[in-house]
């Protein structure tokens, strides 16, 4: 059994390079259904810009609540 959340994120440039540099491990989130996630943050490598990470994306984790995948909506 699976696990999906769909989480909203507006993280500006400078916030994700913290992330990025090693000054957070990890990134946390309020899904759309009130729960509060905390997931890898370099999983939201593939969807920086130069504007940060912006956008709505469906995180997947497996039975044992680890990361599995995610996609941008």
């Amino acid at each position: 059994m699976t696990n999906q959340v769909i989480i909203d994120l507006h993280i500006s440039a400078e916030e994700f390079l913290k992330l990025y540099s090693g000054q957070a491990k990890n990134a946390n989130a309020l899904a759309r259904d009130g729960r509060r996630i905390r997931f890898p943050a370099h999983i939201l490598r593939p969807f920086v810009t130069h504007d940060g990470v912006q956008g709505s994306f469906i995180i997947v984790f497996d039975e044992n609540m680890k990361f599995s995948s995610i996609r941008r909506l």
